[in-house]
């Protein structure tokens, strides 16, 4: 068969997929392996996966089928989460812009039709992406967080801590998303640092001030900074510190609240910092959580002015149903209409924004259920600092981890929204509360709290006509996820069932650094509290994926690119290696549509190979010579050592670092070298026993390369000799011990090779012309096995060794061994010496830099070991080749 000029990865990539699909190679089911259980953390049903979902799938990918191929019985879990504050989002939007239709126009059950209409659409692309990324999950495993039997785990779990006493309902300043119009947890607010503005304002003193038509009429006022003018209407107090003698003669006083005209009291505490602002802070109870905890001590009023979409409401009095940033420039206006505004400065300040509407986040007092977290917290904690769970890399995260399981604070856990779990909570007119799973639960419960006169007759059944009402909000989309390693088993519903109990806990949890607490640290809280076991052995955070400005990628912003146009421009292959080989573990990386060009290429380089070796195979010989070229024990050797490299990369999760060995193996050693040393003369044949060996070793590179680049690999599988199994489940081999001296020969020769080609250019002696080369080395011996090889790639007719410098030749400084060569031209010494001058300069700034590193006590102690050593080699090899130069320039 006629291979093609490049390789085309479209048709390749679709037959594969069908035929791994077809023999179901990725479909898991117990049996007497040991599991390899990854679950996916499910991305949102909002559309399409982002730059930060491939990194994460291709991880996930890599380490599953390294492990199907490493005699694993590899479950890789697929599916997604139904995303309640972005997915009604989302749903509203599209309703209203393509049907003209309002959420307010609808009853509860036709929106949620609409939404699983959605998730349907948008769950789909989601799969066909993640299809056609290769990753080899089970289809058949598919798991969504509102499917029935997952809804039915999360209620049961709600009803069981509220049992427990550890989930409570009532009224806390919490974190409000005026654009969603829900409540939000603590950890769904990003802080970020804005330029804002610090207006000061009069408050004019009450009991000294005449008053005229119920207006002030005085100049005796104090002096208020705030950033928030539009919440000046809530204001229920202002407040000094005790210790301040400017604001003493205040004590007892009232001041007047502008705007409004409430007069409110001067309360005294030493919460009030004198040196900020002007001393003295307005109290709004209303809208911050520090006010309303001053309020709550003072027995202040608490008065909201905003209503739940970020309008003023009618509490306010001035700029009702204006939006509260329009407001605050109405409201900027009358003060200076007044006479209020003193001034008005720069300054920055933290804002909290929703992670998901991206809306500027208002704290408000609402009535919501919360969980209590410190018992759960207590053992997530411990099961990580014990070592039960493992972090990777933990000298990053580990901190980040326990600062937030050390702070934790109460999760609110309801959202006013349709779109997920509704809670489980049920009221009867007088307020009672009646929690249970189901609603025919909860009217026995009603049912045995009140009087039996109030039952009716006994043919009357409170069942069918009560008067409870169910709770309209839904849970958390993390209260539904937390079970997410447990429920995909059905571990709650179906507790001690087979999958459950063959694949739980799961071996490696990849995700994102971002939710490190969201997500990860709840899964651990859930897996102690529900299996009383860890739900995973090691939890690996890729890094952040960062567009050209360092933003990180996401659907809000719009900068990732579309992924299967990357996928059609480059292939799948391409862009996973795109990915991979800028991503070191844990840290962030830059990416853009170029990344996978570098894929790409290094494609064509195993293609271009493939073809070379399939010419060589209609020309092999009959027989084999029977004896061992020194290329072929070489590689031989190269192989197992990078294998053992390999395994070490994987063992420590540094899977970046995998790839770039395998792709110098491949690149450098197998194709750039290898090949060109066992590549027979132009019309001659090839040896047999060369020719079966460098099919093998093409064969295990494929292997070894197949994880991360699963199409490619397959097809040159299958291509380059009969098979009769797939690449995807044939097992590894462990790697074989590797001859260090082989391997110092081989390096040894390439070097040589690269310095002798390098002098030829330099000198202006073409590749056609023969050289003589005398060799003044410290190991003779190391050149011996190499000589043939050496001859054949610098056309050198003879090779002579010798203890002393050789006259009238050119001489170079190659490691540690002279090299003088003889050829037709003439030599220039002038030339020479200014060349090895130029070295020797080289090596001296080098050694210089080296130097400076060693003695530098800081970098000696806290440096690794090994990365020590690799600097005082450094600092032995620089110091022996200056020597060598130095020599040489003395001969000269």
């Amino acid at each position: 068969m006629e291979l093609s000029k490049n390789y085309q990865p479209e048709a390749v990539e679709d037959k594969w997929s069908k035929h791994w699909k077809s023999k179901r190679y990725f479909n898991s089911t117990p049996d007497d392996r040991k599991p390899f259980t990854v679950v996916i953390p499910p991305p949102n049903v909002t559309g399409v996966l982002h730059m930060g979902h491939t990194l994460n799938e291709t991880v996930q990918d890599i380490l599953v089928r390294k492990a199907r191929m490493s005699g694993f019985n590899a479950c890789w879990v697929p599916g997604s989460d139904h995303a309640s504050i972005a997915t009604e989002s989302k749903v509203v939007q599209m309703l209203e812009k393509e049907k003209g239709i309002k959420k307010s126009d609808l009853t509860r059950e036709a929106f949620l039709k609409h939404a699983f209409e959605w998730k349907e659409k948008y769950g789909g692309i989601i799969y066909h992406q993640i299809e056609k990324l290769g990753c080899s999950v089970d289809w058949d495993r598919v798991a969504f967080t509102m499917d029935p039997d997952y809804y039915k785990a999360v209620i049961r779990v709600f009803v069981d801590l509220y049992n427990k006493k550890m989930i409570y309902r009532g009224a806390r300043m919490i974190n409000w998303d005026p654009a969603a119009k829900t409540a939000l947890s603590d950890e769904e607010v990003e802080y970020k640092e804005v330029q804002g503005k610090l207006y000061y304002v009069k408050y004019l003193v009450v009991d000294e001030a005449a008053t005229t038509n119920n207006k002030p009429q005085t100049t005796n006022f104090i002096t208020i900074a705030t950033q928030r003018p539009e919440t000046i209407m809530g204001d229920t107090g202002v407040c000094v510190n005790p210790n301040d003698e400017r604001f003493a003669h205040l004590k007892g006083k009232k001041v007047i609240v502008p705007l409004v005209n409430r007069a409110v009291p001067v309360i005294f505490d030493e919460y009030v910092d004198p040196a900020f602002g002007t001393g003295a802070l307005k109290v709004t109870p209303a809208h911050d959580i520090n006010d309303y905890n001053l309020g709550l001590k003072h027995n202040l009023q608490v008065i909201d002015t905003l209503n739940e979409d970020g309008t003023l409401n009618e509490a306010a009095q001035v700029c009702v149903g204006i939006d509260r940033f329009e407001a605050r420039k109405k409201v900027v206006e009358m003060l200076k209409e007044q006479g209020l505004l003193v001034k008005e400065e720069e300054y920055t300040t933290r804002l909290g924004f929703s992670q998901r509407s991206l809306a500027v986040v208002e704290p408000r007092i609402s009535t919501q259920w919360f969980v209590t977290m410190r018992s759960l917290a207590d053992k997530a904690l411990t099961a990580v600092t014990s070592g039960e769970v493992k972090i990777h890399p933990g000298d990053k995260f580990m901190a980040t981890y326990k600062y937030w399981l050390e702070n934790v604070k109460d999760w609110c856990i309801s959202r006013q929204l349709w779109w997920g779990q509704r809670i489980p909570a049920w009221y009867d007119d007088n307020g009672n509360c009646y929690v249970a799973e189901t609603e025919e639960e909860a009217v026995r419960l009603w049912a045995e709290n009140i009087q039996p006169s109030a039952v009716g007759s006994t043919t009357h059944s409170p069942y069918t006509n009560h008067p409870l009402r169910q709770d309209d909000d839904v849970l958390d989309t993390w209260f539904s996820s937390w079970l997410w390693p447990i429920e995909v088993f059905k571990g709650i519903t179906h507790p001690g069932n087979p999958d459950i109990n063959y694949y739980y806990p799961g071996s490696v949890l990849v995700t994102g650094q971002d939710i490190i607490f969201f997500w990860v640290a709840r899964m651990i809280m859930a897996g102690m509290e529900y299996m009383d076991v860890k739900p995973f052995s090691d939890v690996y955070f890729t890094g952040m994926v960062r567009d050209k400005l360092g933003r990180k990628m996401s659907k809000q912003l719009g900068n990732s690119p579309d992924l299967l146009m990357l996928i059609e421009k480059f292939g799948a292959d391409a862009v996973r290696f795109g990915i991979m080989i800028s991503s070191p573990a844990g840290n962030d990386l830059l990416f853009d549509e170029t990344s996978p060009e570098q894929g790409r290429n290094f494609n064509n380089k195993i293609w271009n190979a493939l073809k070379l070796v399939k010419m060589w195979e209609a020309k092999v010989s009959t027989t084999s010579s029977g004896e061992t070229p020194f290329a072929v024990t070489w590689f031989e050797n190269r192989l197992q050592q990078a294998k053992a490299e390999i395994e070490l990369h994987y063992k420590d999760f540094k899977l970046s670092e995998g790839l770039k060995t395998l792709y110098s193996l491949i690149w450098t050693d197998f194709c750039s070298w290898y090949l060109e040393w066992v590549k027979p003369p132009m019309d001659q044949p090839i040896d047999k026993g060369v020719y079966d060996k460098t099919v093998a070793f093409f064969t295990e590179l494929m292997q070894l390369l197949h994880p991360y680049m699963p199409f490619i690999t397959e097809e040159i599988y299958h291509l380059i000799a009969p098979r009769t199994e797939d690449l995807c489940v044939k097992q590894f081999t462990a790697p074989q011990q590797s001859d260090a001296i082989v391997l110092k020969e081989g390096q040894l020769l390439q070097d040589v090779i690269s310095g002798l080609r390098d002098v030829r250019v330099k000198n202006q002696i073409k590749p056609k012309e023969p050289i003589k080369l005398h060799i003044q080395a410290e190991n003779n011996e190391l050149y011996k096995a190499i000589e043939a090889i050496l001859k054949k790639q610098v056309n050198i007719e003879e090779i002579l060794f010798v203890t002393q410098p050789v006259g009238q030749t050119i001489t170079a400084v190659i490691d540690k061994d002279k090299f003088y060569i003889e050829s037709e031209r003439p030599v220039d010494t002038g030339a020479q010496k200014e060349q090895l001058l130029k070295d020797l300069d080289y090596y001296r700034k080098f050694l210089e830099s080296v130097n400076k590193k060693l003695s530098n006590e800081r970098f000696v102690q806290s440096a690794r070991p090994d990365v020590v050593q690799l600097e005082q080699k450094k600092k032995l090899d620089a110091e022996e080749k200056i020597r060598a130069i130095e020599d040489s320039l003395k001969n000269l």
